[in-house]
């Protein structure tokens, strides 16, 4: 379901660009620890709040909590290969 939040400068889904850290559903519950590609991102709040409305549709999750880290930092390293590729970061490894 988070593939379907697209971050607005990179033009891509968040998980494929590596920003989504961890994903726990426990009763209901969806936690989600996720980045932006800089800390004075000016689309978090459109990140945190697409992710919140898609994870809540999803079966079974009863509510949603979405928090953003930036720790570790995100670098182009965790786009996946494909992404990397089409963004022109396909020398990085």
């Amino acid at each position: 379901a988070l593939r379907t939040v697209i971050d607005p400068e990179l033009g891509h889904n968040i998980v494929d660009l590596g920003l989504v850290y961890t994903i726990m559903v426990t009763d209901g519950l969806a936690h989600i620890v996720m980045t932006a590609t800089t800390p004075g991102c000016p689309a978090v709040s459109f990140l945190k709040d697409g992710v919140a409305n898609c994870a809540s549709r999803v079966p079974g999750v009863r509510s949603v909590d979405v928090v953003i880290t930036f720790d570790p930092p995100w670098t182009p390293l965790m786009i996946a290969a494909d992404v990397k590729a089409l963004l022109g970061f396909a020398s990085l490894h």
